[in-house]
């Protein structure tokens, strides 16, 4: 019989999971960790790993058929959907097979099956082989979320996708309606306008990508509506209905008025779902807030010796913010004393085209909390690096407290700024000012420089515009 007795359980090994279980191995704690499905969780196999691969597949189409921009010839130029997808999901399974090594590398105990928690410190495992109970001082739940559906038209992976259904499609969809304009239904309405198909985007609030600051969403709907895309805001789905050749949308726009188009296929991405269901929460009474577990700044639950992390948890929900979370717990329950997460130094970042990354405070809201402000913008068409690349569209924003020349938050659109925000994102968790970025000498020429031209600009004195 198996040794079921551990310092740590972790239930799911989505990036959250495997990295708390990764590091617990590294302090000496004997870890094992649960999962259903596959290793690396929804992440790693049908989110963001996915996604960036198909995205990469549609960013080369794109410059192949503008080849000519660049004094370049390509003639014939075709895409394959099923080619695409098969790339993507290869990139998927080699990650999942890096992670599987990483288990064994750090000799974690993997136990496949369906996990519930059953007492404090014991939970049952459900799989091919059986049920087994293993005993831990400590448990961490990181069982991830799932694809919100719309109440009236579940998602049925023919005409009706999910963000899984859209990472492996049946077919190449010609007239796509996408509902929802975060960054999940945006990345896949970028990816699917540039292979090709006719893109209509429908969102609820009054712009798209209504997290971000005020003038990227402006700028994004204006630039992908120059694409091609329909971009139709304060606007709601009040039906949706598949067909064996299409699906039929009964869309309310912003004047009120009611119209029914057709469509091949439609993506519905309006949010997610905690997978809270049938693990035991309610048994141990664990508190929740719209099926969310309540946790503290340690990722502690209100049962001992019980945490919680990732998108289980409060917003926002990002692989990163549970990767850094897992550590937390960990390092807590291995009784050192870690620093607690502060959300606002936790980036976002969007991979359509032209990407969008941001830090921090809007404009908008840094006004709401009472500062007095000081923000300023540069354009990539000031960056000669941009325009070499062919890439002059976009800019850097930044918004600091007058008073004291904190780094309120910085908002970026345009080529790799999801590579440039981490800059950012080190100066205002180690509480930079206004003159460290003045200060620091950025290399010539780099779409960094835009970064620093960003900052001057706040402050009255940009160099290149």
């Amino acid at each position: 019989m198996a040794d079921t007795n551990y310092d740590l359980i972790v239930l799911g090994s989505g990036p959250g999971g495997y990295v708390a279980a990764i590091r617990a191995a590294q302090l000496g704690l004997k870890t094992a960790i649960v999962e259903r499905e596959l290793l690396g969780g929804i992440c790693l196999n049908w989110g963001c790993i996915p996604t960036k691969a198909l995205l990469r597949s549609a960013e080369i189409y794109h410059y192949m058929q503008n080849a000519g921009a660049y004094g370049l010839k390509a003639a014939e130029i075709s895409a394959d959907i099923d080619a695409v997808v098969k790339r993507s999901r290869g990139v998927a399974k080699q990650l999942n097979q890096g992670v599987t090594h990483l288990m064994k590398k750090h000799k974690i105990t993997v136990h496949m099956g369906e996990g519930k928690l059953t007492a404090p410190g014991k939970l049952e495992v459900k799989g091919e082989k059986g049920t087994e109970t293993l005993t831990a001082k400590n448990i961490i739940v990181a069982t991830g979320a799932r694809a919100r559906d719309l109440p009236f038209a579940p998602a049925d992976g023919k005409r009706i996708w999910t963000y899984r259904h859209a990472l492996v499609p049946p077919e190449m969809p010609k007239k796509l309606l996408v509902i929802g304009s975060g960054a999940i239904g945006i990345e896949f309405a970028s990816f699917y306008k540039d292979m090709g198909a006719e893109v209509t985007v429908v969102e609820m609030l009054d712009r798209v990508v209504p997290v971000e600051d005020a003038d990227i969403s402006a700028f994004l709907e204006k630039s992908l509506k120059k694409q091609g895309m329909t971009i139709l805001t304060g606007a709601g789905v009040e039906e949706l209905k598949a067909t064996a050749t299409g699906v039929s949308a009964k869309i309310k726009t912003k004047d009120g008025k009611t119209e029914t188009s057709e469509f091949s296929h439609a993506i519905v991405a309006i949010g997610i779902v905690p997978n809270t269901e049938n693990i035991g929460l309610e048994a141990l009474g664990v508190k929740t807030t719209k099926g969310h577990i309540d946790t503290d700044a340690m990722c502690r639950t209100n049962v001992p010796g019980l945490w919680a992390i990732g998108d289980v948890t409060a917003p926002p929900w990002l692989a990163h913010k549970a990767m850094h979370e897992s550590v937390i717990a960990v390092e807590a329950i291995a009784g050192n004393h870690p620093h607690a997460m502060d959300v606002r130094n936790i980036p976002g970042c969007t991979y359509c085209r032209p990407q969008i990354a941001s830090v921090g405070l809007t404009e908008a809201k840094a006004k709401e909390l009472g500062y007095e402000v000081k923000a300023g913008t540069f354009p990539f068409m000031g960056n000669g690096k941009a325009i070499a690349l062919g890439e002059a569209e976009g800019f850097t924003k930044t918004v600091f407290d007058a008073k004291t020349g904190e780094l309120l938050g910085a908002h970026m659109i345009g080529a790799e700024v999801t590579e440039l925000i981490q800059g950012y994102t080190i100066g205002k968790t180690a509480e930079l000012v206004e003159d460290d970025f003045i200060g620091t000498v950025f290399p010539h020429p780099t779409l960094s420089e835009t970064m620093h031209e960003g900052v001057l600009a706040a402050f009255g004195r940009p160099l290149h515009i």
